[in-house]
């Protein structure tokens, strides 16, 4: 889908060659359309050995098995995003422990960007929502052998119980001002 009319001011949308590439920019303003991006959440909560899961009841992927997430809203920090998407989809109370693992998925329609936060549990019994999931539970690595566990999921998995070193953190000490942004690194 093209970019028609300005969403800053209205006017019409022409297209411009801006370093090297070919972009819609407004014969207004100065705005520029860069693209259309989307910010993917997932968590990954392990009690007891064994991860929270839930199963999906909807497209995409309605029946398979997998981390609990969902998309980041315009002015939601992030780590609040990945918090609230828990807690939603199966009723779980966690704490954000660090960043674990990011998948870049370029598209011609959306480029996405998944960040996976590795969770501390806090407190709740897995319930389904009912509408995005239709099932929730922790669940051992022995359990998921006979599930159907999204291969992402898997990956994500993998990343959380054999991955080196601590991950990113949320840098609650910056050298400087924070101004409202989330900065997470290797502490």
């Amino acid at each position: 889908m093209s970019i028609n009319f300005c969403t800053e001011c209205g006017h019409a949308m022409v297209v411009r060659t801006m370093d090297g590439v070919e972009r819609r920019a407004c014969t207004n303003c100065t705005y520029v359309h860069w693209g259309s991006y989307s910010i993917g959440v997932g968590a990954l909560v392990i009690k007891d050995d064994k991860v929270l899961l839930v199963r999906r009841a909807q497209e995409p992927g309605k029946g398979n098995w997998t981390n609990p997430g969902g998309y980041i809203e315009q002015l939601e920090p992030i780590e609040q995003t990945v918090v609230r998407e828990v807690l939603e989809e199966s009723g779980v109370e966690t704490r954000v422990k660090g960043i674990i693992a990011l998948r870049d998925q370029p598209r011609s329609s959306v480029h996405n960007l998944y960040v996976a936060f590795e969770m501390d549990y806090i407190s709740g019994e897995p319930i389904p929502d009912g509408v995005e999931v239709d099932a929730a539970g922790f669940y051992s690595l022995e359990d998921m052998q006979t599930m159907k566990v999204a291969s992402f999921t898997q990956w994500l998995i993998d990343a959380a119980l054999n991955g080196k070193g601590a991950g990113l953190m949320h840098d609650r000490e910056p050298i400087v001002p924070t101004n409202g942004n989330g900065f997470f690194r290797v502490l």
